[in-house]
């Protein structure tokens, strides 16, 4: 089911566009990866699809059909997302229940059920064991791990991700595809990923998106299907 449509988009910073008649759609339980060199605007796409940035022109379309008609839940990745300095003061597990208070307000208190997706979210990306050492005592891929897992535990019908994998060595990374892969086969969720690392990432994703800039043209989009086959499910902590 289509999710959401992007149709003709321009945007850019100042008075030159950086996005120049951009086309995409995105379906609902696919997991896609947005590529391409620097200077593509890949993270602008994203912060477009996310309503974060308004078009000049074109049009960004969400299927309300998609969500059954509610509001639909979308977590947020952002690129350097796990950029704490080490005297960041709170502890990997109040930093993952903090992503609980989108849905209980600010000042509202976790039961049982935000307990069980806290841990279930901090397993899922092998930091449980870690849950009481502070953020700024991890490492980069250990932070990013965090940062993911807050995401997670918001049940996020939409979960789009800017370079997910940054400071993660090639074990972690490998099973985070897994888990993106297995929440869009095992629960509907969306993923959306801006990647570098297609020759890592290219056989766990549904779509590959990449942007190309030339001097003709901005940004264009072209899109190749990867393989799907022989994929392992596993989410295998170190």
């Amino acid at each position: 089911m289509l999710l959401s449509s992007m149709r003709n988009v321009v945007f850019g910073y100042g008075e030159a566009p950086v996005v120049q008649g951009i086309s995409l759609d995105v379906y609902r339980g696919e997991f896609l990866g947005i590529s391409g060199p620097n200077g593509t605007a890949k993270t602008t796409v994203l912060k477009l699809l996310l309503g974060l940035l308004k078009p000049w022109s074109g049009t960004i379309e969400l299927n309300a059909e998609a969500f059954g008609g509610a509001k639909p839940t979308i977590g947020y990745v952002p690129q350097h997302a796990a950029s704490f300095n080490a005297g960041f003061p709170s502890r990997v597990i109040e930093l993952v229940r903090s992503g609980c208070h989108g849905r209980l307000g600010l000042f509202g208190r976790l039961g049982p059920e935000q307990e069980r997706l806290v841990r279930s979210s901090l397993e899922q990306v092998g930091m449980w064991e870690l849950r009481r050492r502070r953020i700024g005592e991890l490492s980069g891929g250990q932070k990013q791990r965090v940062c993911i897992a807050r995401a997670l535990v918001q049940c996020p019908d939409v979960l789009i991700l800017d370079e997910p994998t940054t400071g993660m060595d090639a074990r972690s990374r490998t099973e985070l595809y897994r888990l993106m892969r297995h929440q869009t086969r095992h629960h509907g969720i969306t993923v959306v990923m801006v990647t570098h690392g297609l020759e890592e990432a290219e056989r766990y994703l549904d779509r590959i998106v990449t942007l190309e800039r030339t001097e003709a043209e901005a940004v264009g989009e072209t899109a190749a299907e990867a393989d799907r086959n022989d994929l392992d499910d596993r989410w295998e902590t170190e």
